[in-house]
């Protein structure tokens, strides 16, 4: 039983020591030192640590020649925290502000890469979604010769799948409580939108039968230009996929 003591004993006086030196890293005065220090904890995965110096080394180093690099090792800290959004911005605000830095195309690509890495998956708001978008287009635009080309137009395709996938989602919605107007008006938008999505055959035969079923719960007055609107659909729908198993159904359904 003494042996396990005993490494309990050393494992609290190495981590004792290790706070000790953590303490007076933080205390010094010696920037360059301190920057070291930073480096050597960023190097070995301590980020916790690391993050704080460079914190305040940025503003200690403000209008020297170590303030870009201290200023990138900062934001490449919060990357490697994962706190994507402060990340992303601390890069886009590296490549901005110092766009002839030899690791400004890096911080512009991480920049984008920062926003796909938070956009949520398609069954939350996908107000996020829209902001990589733009950001990952925007570097595809300004760099068009970066060997990161191919890997950004594959987060370009899993973002606009993700969109596709919500609008079909809100649409289907729609027409599963019986909104059958706001869910034809939703289908058509998800067809428009996205015209090479893999749901446009349920999305035409959903919004086909919508249009039937508003029809048929319309005002009189109203039902001879609806019940021609449905027939529109379902010609649509005979036109695009006159080998689906759909069909059949949907003439069913033509008075």
């Amino acid at each position: 039983m003494k042996v396990p003591f005993i490494s309990y004993l050393v494992g609290i006086s190495l981590l004792l020591t290790s706070c000790g030196e953590y303490q007076e890293v933080l205390k010094s005065k010696d920037l360059d030192y301190k920057f070291s220090k930073a480096v050597e904890y960023y190097d070995a995965g301590e980020y916790n640590k690391a993050y704080p110096i460079f914190d305040e080394l940025i503003t200690l180093y403000r209008g020297t020649h170590k303030a870009q690099e201290v200023y990138f090792y900062y934001a490449h800290t919060l990357y490697k925290q994962r706190d994507y959004i402060l990340a992303g911005y601390h890069f886009k605000n590296f490549y901005k502000t110092f766009p002839n830095n030899e690791k400004a195309d890096e911080a512009a690509f991480l920049t984008a890469y920062c926003y796909y890495l938070e956009a949520p998956e398609h069954s939350l708001d996908q107000a996020y979604t829209y902001k990589a978008i733009n950001e990952i287009q925007l570097f595809i635009n300004t760099h068009p010769g970066s060997d990161k080309i191919d890997e950004c137009n594959e987060y370009m395709e899993d973002l606009r799948s993700r969109l596709e996938t919500k609008s079909y989602e809100i649409a289907y919605q729609y027409y599963r409580t019986r909104n059958y107007k706001a869910a034809i008006t939703a289908f058509t938008t998800t067809l428009s939108e996205y015209p090479d999505t893999p749901y446009r055959e349920d999305a035409m035969y959903y919004r086909a039968i919508a249009a039937y079923k508003l029809a048929d719960n319309s005002l009189e007055q109203l039902q001879e230009e609806r019940y021609r609107e449905a027939r529109t659909a379902l010609n649509d729908f005979e036109v695009a996929f006159p080998s689906s198993e759909k069909l059949e159904d949907l003439k069913k359904m033509n008075p």
